[in-house]
């Protein structure tokens, strides 16, 4: 398969279900973005100083029994892909480090356009990428990251698209981007969601308040135009991608979350406005992966 630009789509296997998902569908996006496909997995090197850490590894790594496993599985990963893409361009990658390390290490180099991982890990490998590796690499990681759930649901007769949540932080407008991006290669349909939410009981407590604030219209027209204005710029780029608009009267985790069907997938900003900096992700975004029954794309 000849290669339009430079680069790859990178995934962590550890041989778990969810895994294996994260594999079939980073070979389906490098396929569409004709990019290469970098399969890692990583070994950690227990503390022989830590006595809960496991049985310690011989100065050999290569002889030990984990070392051979992880080889053992990105063989069978490239030969299974090699299978469904045989056109597609794979190389492997083993690393002896934390799992978010060995894959934040692969993001931050040149030719990467993404980073795919299962939301849950505990495969047949001691280092597998467990759930909190994608929350982890979705903060820190300098390219995109996609996180596959745990079981791969259908949704039979629904179409594929891309669902975004727009806020206007700056997060989310990189996410707006990457959406349309992603809707273009896929010829789907976009679904841009910005949500609202109505007076707390708690605003009740600081006095009268005017009859306007309860009248839903205002909120609904102030989220369409926040919707408009971050979509401006991108409709004049891809021209192509049909938009579906739709201001929610609702959690904006919810809103997404009700929104797509396990068919989608769902674009979020590490962080919306209003995010607490001490966190590592937005409470949205990690209340959607926790909740996504499909993939799910993290932008900074």
């Amino acid at each position: 398969m000849e290669r339009r630009e430079p680069g790859w789509v990178v995934v962590g296997v550890d041989g778990s279900a969810s895994s294996r998902y994260a594999l079939e569908w980073s070979a389906q996006e490098a396929q569409l973005r004709g990019l290469g496909l970098r399969i890692v997995t990583a070994v950690e090197i227990p503390d022989p100083r830590d006595p809960l850490a496991g049985p310690a590894i011989p100065a050999n790594v290569e002889a030990s029994p984990l070392f051979r496993d992880a080889r053992a599985l990105l063989d069978y990963a490239e030969e299974w892909i090699g299978r469904l893409y045989p056109e597609l361009e794979t190389r492997t990658r083993l690393v002896l480090r934390r799992p978010a390390e060995a894959l934040l290490e692969v993001a931050e180099e040149e030719g990467t356009a993404v980073i795919v991982v299962g939301s849950r890990g505990r495969g047949t490998l001691a280092s597998a990428f467990a759930g909190s590796v994608g929350v982890e690499l979705a903060a820190h990681s300098p390219v995109p990251v996609v996180v596959l759930p745990k079981q791969h649901e259908t949704a039979p007769g629904a179409r594929e698209r891309v669902v975004v949540g727009v806020d206007g932080s700056p997060a989310s407008r990189n996410a707006v981007g990457f959406a349309f991006a992603e809707a273009q290669r896929r010829g789907t349909e976009l679904v841009a969601v910005c949500a609202w939410q109505p007076v707390t009981a708690f605003a009740l407590t600081l006095g009268p308040l005017p009859p306007e604030v309860f009248d839903d219209e205002p909120l609904t027209e102030a989220a369409r135009q926040t919707v408009e204005e971050a979509l401006a710029e991108h409709r004049e780029r891809y021209p192509d991608v049909s938009v579906d608009i739709r201001p929610v009267r609702a959690h904006p985790a919810a809103a997404l979350l009700e929104t797509a069907t396990p068919a989608d997938l769902i674009v979020v900003g590490s962080r919306g406005r209003g995010g607490f900096t001490g966190l590592l992700l937005g409470s949205v975004s990690q209340s959607v992966l926790h909740g996504a029954r499909g993939p799910v794309a993290v932008v900074r």
